[in-house]
């Protein structure tokens, strides 16, 4: 019907004037007349245009402002401009990344409106509109721009659901390559965009501000708002924070330094992002970040930030090639630090898929079942049964429990009368007693965050806490019906039982005592294996409880420990990782299990009974390379150093070259570098080792490396071969020949991180790299070793250490051909800067020479002075921009073939 009427337009405009232009009719019906505001300015500028020709016939000129003034009226009745209709239509971004439309995420009968990646087979929703107010008819729910010129979710034709908020008239709609929605004045400017109001993800071009922050759905299939946020803190600024329900804060991110947040160092690593701090000291403070590709064939990659309805933070990419996401970076590491996941009286267990349970006493269960297994922890447990306070109440213990969210009042005495304190007082829900101490405390309020603390083995009654439950009724039912059903069994089989108990023993004890010794040959993920199967007991004892910690990882805590039939000494590694402890423990068990390398850690054993997993190595008495790579720890002379290094070399490649499988370590760091009293490096930690064929050369693995040394094309998603390791080990071998972390631990924000001062220099690799290049290698090695250092073999480890870091993986050597290098026995030449690295050394930022103060770094001008330095009503940034000068690909003709040496 417009359309029938602007045609009409334009056949009466063509009898008014023969003059008219060939291209009018386009010009007429392009008019967007859906918007009667603009009818006027339409009518008034085909009047211009009309004066300004011919005169026209006095008699049609009426006719023509009627039939103008007709087409407003139609225009004033109609509704708006419908973007989306129910599932009918969606509204596509232009290069096909994005994709909104109205969606069900729980199978009720409500209705979001929502943008989603359209590119990739898994539906991920990075922005919903109406999360707190759904349609509930699929069939009449639109979005559309409507008469006041706002973007609108509508249910039926008289019932909106959803506004945007925007003040300025606007008639256009956009959905952009990078996921924002814009609203579009007439103009052509946007008056409203929802990167301004984001949900639960954080993409890149969007910026976080006091008012603009992160909120949690409430469950994986519920996006109407949940518990947690990231928000920028609002009294000091300059840090960002994840909060519990508005009040409660469990994590933040640390101070801005200039290039990163105190307690996220690994922004500094220059992979796929730049961030961006505007004002960061200021009410007017704006955070943002973009990404780029590492590949230039491609474009960015899909990636982002998200706060998962468990309160987490979680750094994702998309991996085409494996056709899933990836995340590679999360905090709070462990999912039991999240404030008030579970609730009142939930349970949390990190190592569980299902994290929450109620407490393991009879008497508790879910206030909400439904919420419970959609994955929404918070409303907590309840009790079945209400105490009734007449002092029969009971107490369950749960053992070496945390938690917070209780008071607690303290006095002294023995346990009995710690229950008498509580059984007197209505209020109390509880109590801790520590057995040491004779301490108790009695509890009161809701127990949250509750975390089981003991290791499964019973002993003394230290700090545990003990449960008040109601006495009678269901629970005293239950012990009578559970004591009758024992003495039912035993009047009936007793005596059976007395005849066969010594031969189910003696049975029992020949089963087990041949699975100890064939190993794991009855499980088919494992060959036979000569290593000692431990019992969960013999450990505990060998470990004294586990009390002497050596080290903690991403996988497990590390025990000192000594054999029990022996003096020997071990290192026995309990793995804990949440989900993950069991693949990770088979792949260390079949990685070295049966393989024998001077510069590989030796397993001697393990334990894996019931959900117990442990393993049992060499004990290193030198600890670490990582402990050595602190100012204020050990210093280790040259001679030890280049042992390390070569002896580090030598381990990978016979991974890589001599073992009947290729073995690729996957998380070569320090402190995977072990070194035993000699000095001798030990290769160790293989929870994360992939074994593939010699036939084959790349592996498809998930990213759970160490920021800092992973490979970029590991976080590209591709394929990782060999040089993935290569790569690491050459950050690694910067670490050692500086003898300083590549990635440190800003400067206190009271000393040099504020504005107008010079931010501390503490990421490694760039500098260093220029450094050696130019041939200024005195600055680089650890000043600390002062001249007692082989000139020549520092420089030949200097030189393969960049070689090794270089962005494209087919121009870094070998494991076998980096051990020749370091022999002496191949030349090695003058390596380019790597890409990624050399966007942060452009221009002038490396000009000044070694600094007197003996950390072997220079305060200069550019990247470490006035670039780096956080001023207010300015941006700080840590840019990964394009490269100026030479490059992988711009020398790739003056590369050795590495792989091709004999």
């Amino acid at each position: 019907m417009m359309k029938l009427y602007k045609m009409s337009l334009w056949q009466l405009l063509s009898a008014i004037y023969d003059s008219v232009s060939t291209n009018a009719p386009l010009q007429i019906l392009e008019i967007p007349f859906h918007f009667p505001g603009k009818c006027f300015l339409a009518y008034q500028t085909l009047l211009r245009n009309l004066t300004e020709m011919s005169p026209p016939s006095p008699t049609l000129l009426p006719t023509f402002t009627a039939l103008f003034l007709s087409l407003l009226t139609f225009a004033s009745a109609t509704n708006g401009t419908i973007v989306v209709r129910g599932s009918s239509t969606t509204l596509l971004s232009e290069n096909g990344t994005f994709q909104m439309g109205f969606f069900n995420a729980s199978g009720e009968s409500k209705w979001y409106l929502g943008i989603w990646y359209s590119s990739i087979p898994s539906r991920t929703y990075v922005w919903v509109a109406n999360r707190e107010n759904p349609t509930r008819k699929l069939e009449t729910s639109t979005l559309e721009v409507d008469r006041s010129g706002r973007l609108a979710v509508k249910e039926s034709e008289n019932l909106t659901v959803w506004q945007s908020s925007n003040v300025e008239f606007s008639t256009g709609v956009k959905l952009l390559d990078n996921g924002n929605l814009v609203l579009l004045t007439p103009e052509g400017m946007v008056s409203w965009q929802s990167f301004d109001h984001p949900t639960d993800t954080w993409l890149p071009g969007m910026n976080l501000t006091s008012d603009q922050f992160l909120t949690s759905w409430q469950s994986s299939s519920n996006p109407s708002p949940g518990l947690y946020s990231l928000r920028l803190k609002t009294s000091d600024y300059g840090e960002f924070e994840l909060v519990y329900n508005a009040t409660k804060v469990y994590w933040i991110t640390g101070n801005w330094t200039g290039e990163a947040f105190a307690n996220v160092p690994e922004m500094t690593v220059p992979y796929i992002y730049n961030f961006s701090f505007v004002d960061p000291f200021t009410p007017k403070a704006t955070f943002g970040f973009t990404s780029r590709s590492l590949d230039n064939g491609s474009g960015p990659p899909l990636t982002g930030f998200k706060i998962d309805c468990m309160g987490r933070l979680q750094q994702y990419v998309w991996w085409q090639r494996a056709e899933s996401w990836n995340r590679f970076w999360e905090r709070p590491e462990s999912v039991c630090r999240v404030y008030g996941l579970c609730g009142s009286f939930g349970l949390c267990d990190s190592m569980r898929s299902r994290p929450c349970e109620c407490l393991p006493v009879p008497g508790f269960k879910p206030v909400d079942d439904g919420a419970w297994e959609s994955g929404d922890y918070s409303g907590g447990c309840r009790r079945e049964n209400e105490s009734s306070c007449d002092g029969n109440d009971e107490f369950d213990r749960l053992g070496a429990v945390r938690f917070d969210g209780a008071v607690t009042r303290s006095f002294s005495g023995d346990r009995k009368a710690c229950e008498r304190a509580c059984l007197n007082d209505c209020a109390c829900v509880g109590l801790y007693y520590d057995g040491r101490s004779n301490l108790c405390k009695n509890v009161y309020g809701s127990l949250l965050n509750l975390q089981n603390m003991s290791d499964g083995i019973g002993g003394a009654e230290e700090q545990v806490l003990y449960v008040r439950v109601a006495g009678g009724g269901e629970r005293t039912k239950e012990k009578i019906k559970r004591l009758n059903l024992v003495g039912l069994i035993v009047g009936i089989v007793g005596s059976v039982l007395v005849l066969g108990c010594v031969g189910v023993v003696g049975f029992v004890f020949i089963i087990k005592r041949g699975k100890k010794r064939k190993g794991m040959d009855e499980d088919g993920d494992f060959p036979a294996m000569n290593l000692k199967v431990f019992s969960y007991k013999e450990l505990h004892s060998a470990t004294r409880g586990f009390s002497e910690k050596l080290g903690h990882g991403g996988f497990g805590t590390v025990f000192r420990g000594v054999l029990p039939d022996s003096s020997t000494l071990v290192a026995v590694k309990r793995l804990e990782r949440p989900g993950g402890g069991e693949r990770e423990f088979r792949a260390e068990v079949r990685t070295i299990g049966n393989i024998q390398h001077l510069n590989l850690v030796r397993l001697r054993g393990f334990c894996s009974e019931n959900s117990h997993r442990l393993l049992v190595y060499d004990y290193m008495p030198n600890g670490p390379l990582s402990a050595y790579l602190r100012r204020e720890g050990p210093n280790l002379s040259w001679d030890v150093r280049f042992r390390v290094a070569l002896g580090t070399a030598r381990g990978i490649a016979y991974l890589h070259e001599e073992c009947r499988d290729c073995i690729i370590h996957c998380d070569i760091k320090p402190e995977n570098i072990l070194l035993d009293s000699e000095y001798t490096a030990k290769l160790s930690d293989f929870g994360l080792a992939k074994l593939i064929g010699r036939d084959f050369s790349r592996v498809l693995a998930t990213l759970k490396g160490t920021w800092g040394y992973v490979a970029p094309e590991w976080i590209s998603g591709i394929e990782i071969t060999t040089k993935a390791d290569v790569y690491s080990y050459g950050m690694t071998l910067l670490e050692l020949i500086g003898g300083r972390r590549n990635v440190e631990a800003p400067p206190s924000a009271g000393s040099e991180g504020r504005a107008g001062g010079v931010v501390g220099k503490w990421f490694f690799p760039p500098w260093a790299s220029q450094q050696i290049i130019e041939g200024n290698l005195g600055a680089v090695v650890d000043s600390r070793l002062g001249d007692a250092y082989d000139i020549e073999e520092a420089k030949r480890s200097a030189l393969v250490a960049v070689w090794c870091i270089q962005d494209n993986e087919a121009v870094r050597p070998s494991m076998g051909m980096v051990v020749k290098m370091l022999e002496g026995m191949v030349e090695v030449t003058i390596p380019p800067v790597p890409k990624l690295l050399q966007a942060l050394v452009s221009g002038d930022s490396f000009s000044g020479a070694k600094a007197a103060s003996g950390n072997g770094l220079s305060v200069v001008g550019g990247f470490y002075g006035e670039n780096m330095a956080v001023v207010s009503g300015g941006a700080s940034e840590s840019s990964l921009g394009d490269a100026s000068s030479a490059t992988n690909e711009n020398v790739g003709a003056q590369l050795p073939k590495f792989d091709e040496v004999d």
